[in-house]
């Protein structure tokens, strides 16, 4: 395709994007969603063993930096990048997005400034953006807050996935990353919290992840050795439990299950990623395995009523188990005026102040602000 024409495509899938979103924001989120534990039942009983010529295209592989032997489609590829460059300070995500859009690989004010001391008691601040978005576009409004308040945050792309690697369709819009093997993106974020490490001498770091961005953080905990090197995770609206998607992810999986591969076919538009994080899926199963939770860790989880995609809402939280502590915060508790929802909920004065408490030990006071759905 010439690259007038790959242009023009990106445009279009962005324009398609941005409706869908705005088509989801004006219907509002799912009411009197079933529980977590109702999805799964009925997709367990739907279950059909699968034949042995079902697989015929995948393979298993340990590969390296990979956490632990996984089954992955054949021509799964997916990359990391640094970022190049440094973007505009943003208090809306569709400025923050169409930004993104022309300039895919900018980092987000204050990131990756390896000259930046963290102060006495402080750790490296590791932003893991979340599916179909960049290092920018989710984190234009969180990284120079953090950085203002005097936090040392870094971020990275990952899952960068070409649409007939397993990226799908909206892989060509440029800054879409985050759709790629999650197991695969676990060994990238090792790879870039080692970095991290190594390069100002810390000997942990605190993490905030948005949506894929705090399941994918989980996995590294869970797989890849990220136990021992953090001790704060901060999530907001992370699929956590898996989305039922409004409860279309929920159908997908229990016909899947039946035997009829409709989550292959509905990869080709939105990537490996998104079919991972569905309720039921082997990666969202494996990550919670024996608890939600590892010792050692403190969890801070944020949802908001508003969220239209990690579904049912109240999936994203997470259970205590032994040695961890868990702070479960709805966004709207207390403060009706924050209507964020899945996208714009890191854009929302409330939740930078939620993450800035939970990294202070609840020194900062609460906001409570307005912010839009969608649009912020």
């Amino acid at each position: 395709m010439k690259s007038s024409s790959l242009r023009r495509a990106s445009v279009s899938c962005a324009s398609a994007l941005a409706a869908a979103g705005l088509a989801l924001a004006l219907a509002g989120p799912a009411t009197a969603a079933p529980s977590v534990q109702q999805l799964t039942d009925n997709i367990k009983a739907g279950i059909k063993t699968t034949s042995s010529t079902a697989n015929t295209n995948q393979r298993s592989v340990t590969p390296n930096a990979v956490s632990g032997p996984i089954t992955i489609p054949d021509g799964t590829n997916s990359t990391s990048s640094e970022t190049s460059g440094v973007g505009p300070a943003q208090t809306r995500f569709l400025p923050a997005f169409a930004y993104s859009v022309k300039n895919p690989n900018v980092a987000p004010p204050g990131a990756n400034n390896y000259s930046c001391k963290a102060r006495a008691g402080d750790r490296p601040i590791v932003l893991v953006h979340g599916t179909w978005e960049s290092a920018y576009d989710n984190f234009a409004n969180i990284s120079p807050e953090l950085t203002k308040a005097g936090y040392c945050t870094y971020t990275f792309n990952y899952g960068i996935t070409k649409p007939l690697d397993g990226g799908g369709a909206i892989a060509l819009i440029p800054g879409a990353n985050g759709t790629g093997d999650i197991p695969r993106s676990a060994g990238q974020l090792q790879t870039f919290i080692d970095s991290v490490l190594s390069k100002t001498g810390a000997s942990k770091v605190d993490i905030v992840g948005h949506s894929q961005g705090g399941l994918l953080a989980r996995q590294y905990l869970k797989f890849n050795g990220g136990q021992s090197k953090v001790q704060k995770l901060i999530t907001l609206g992370a699929t956590n439990h898996g989305t039922t998607l409004d409860g279309i992810g929920s159908l997908g999986r229990a016909i899947n299950n039946l035997g009829i591969n409709i989550l292959g076919v509905a990869q080709l538009p939105v990537g490996v990623s998104g079919i991972q994080q569905v309720v039921g899926s082997d990666v969202v199963n494996g990550v919670n395995a024996g608890g939600d939770t590892l010792p050692g860790i403190d969890y801070t989880i944020i949802r908001t009523l508003r969220d239209e995609v990690t579904t049912p809402s109240q999936s994203t939280f997470l259970t205590a188990g032994p040695g961890a502590t868990v702070k479960n915060i709805t966004l709207q508790d207390n403060c009706p005026l924050d209507q964020s929802d899945h996208v714009s909920m890191s854009y929302s004065p409330r939740a930078i102040s939620l993450i800035k408490r939970a990294l202070d030990g609840g020194k900062t006071p609460l906001v409570c602000l307005p912010n839009g759905f969608l649009i912020g």
